[in-house]
């Protein structure tokens, strides 16, 4: 069974099952407009880090609501294709305690040329940050603190402009 292309979940997350989603739906999307099929794959891989803002961390715990993060990511891979129309996006995002190395988000990009996939990828996670209901929770050696989660409303325009420069630098 092939993986969902937009997925929030507290399973660990299989970056080559959404590799091969991605990918099949790039192929049926080009076979259906006889676009060129993928000639580049890029994905981006959010790992936890054991250090931020000098503090060594210790864990993550991410809280979603999810069938609206679910549509973030929809609209963010509509957004994408309407940047870059041969590109196709799948986004996964983990919830609940991820531990430091394991990875937290998954973006993948396919497209027929490898700086659509880049940019599209890029573009992605920007968005995520901007738009998508999820919240981080960080604990650190002597406390933990909340870090800002989506700060942009969906239809923000400056926002989007904002992540587009982003991607495209």
């Amino acid at each position: 069974m092939a993986a969902a292309l937009f997925a929030v979940t507290a399973a660990a997350l299989d970056a080559p099952a959404l590799e091969r989603a991605v990918v099949s739906a790039h192929g049926e999307d080009a076979a259906r407009t006889g676009a060129p099929g993928a000639g580049a794959v890029t994905t981006f891989v959010g790992l936890v880090r054991d250090q931020n803002l000098g503090r060594r961390v210790l864990r993550l715990e991410y809280e979603a609501y999810e069938p609206l993060a679910v549509r973030a990511f929809e609209q963010i891979a509509a957004e994408a294709a309407a940047l870059w129309p041969a590109c196709r996006l799948g986004i996964h995002h983990r919830t609940g305690g991820v531990a430091i190395g394991e990875a937290s988000i998954v973006i993948v990009a396919a497209s027929a040329h490898r700086g659509e996939a880049f940019a599209a990828s890029r573009y992605a996670i920007e968005r995520v940050k901007q738009i998508a209901p999820i919240w981080k929770h960080e604990y650190f050696e002597g406390g933990d603190v909340w870090i800002e989660g989506a700060v942009a409303a969906a239809d923000d325009a400056a926002a989007r402009e904002k992540a587009e420069k982003l991607a495209c630098v």
